[in-house]
């Protein structure tokens, strides 16, 4: 393995990246937070894990698709460093008009009736690979870590890295808003909680778009 300290600042925003990303509930962990206090804590697990298989599939793709393009077409890394920061900037954007919303986020029970614990893992991961957002901001996630000859083994720490992190992360989301009360305490802090993620994502993209490798 190549010199850790010279990837390693890279891995690390990626990681930052990803796990900001998601603790700004959007459609699929808002369906996690309904499911888990409409049908139950188990349900919602289920979910969770079909949501964040998802995510791991979506990461696997982008590193394959991004490492064969880079072995091809060199020059193609700052077109992508270029388009993950501007994607980086619309996130800040979204997060600061977020913060300055009035309206609280608001869970819903995915539709269609219940479902058994397999059947709701199957329509996590559906909805995740159905989502085309998802493949725009895996490439911005994995384009923080990128630099010119960057080995695969970079790719595969943040793909493993993020996937651990999708798990514990949307496991805890459907376990701690299993109640009404958790989604109150968490609506009370989002315009705290969204600023914070807007200079986040600022501040990555300011990194992506002024880096030279």
């Amino acid at each position: 393995m190549q010199d850790l300290s010279i990837y390693l600042p890279g891995i690390l925003l990626a990681y930052s990246a990803f796990f900001v990303g998601i603790a700004s509930p959007g459609p699929n962990i808002l369906a996690i937070m309904g499911t888990s206090m409409s049908v139950g804590r188990r349900s919602g697990i289920a979910l969770a894990l079909g949501v964040a298989t998802g995510s791991f599939t979506w990461a696997v793709l982008t590193v394959v698709g991004l490492s064969a393009l880079l072995a091809t077409y060199a020059a193609a890394l700052v077109a992508i460093k270029v388009f993950g920061g501007l994607y980086l900037l619309w996130l800040a954007y979204k997060s600061f008009k977020s913060a300055m919303a009035k309206h609280d986020i608001e869970a819903r029970q995915l539709a269609g009736g219940t479902r058994t614990p397999m059947g709701y893992l199957t329509r996590g991961y559906v909805i995740q690979m159905t989502n085309p957002k998802a493949a725009l901001a895996w490439i911005a996630i994995i384009s923080l870590g990128l630099q010119q000859d960057t080995p695969l083994w970079v790719g595969a720490m943040i793909v493993l890295g993020t996937f651990a992190l999708s798990v514990v992360i949307h496991v805890t989301y459907a376990i701690a808003f299993s109640t009404p009360v958790m989604v109150r305490i968490y609506g009370r802090a989002r315009r705290g909680i969204q600023t914070v993620l807007g200079c986040f994502f600022a501040f990555a993209s300011l990194k992506l778009l002024t880096s030279r490798t």
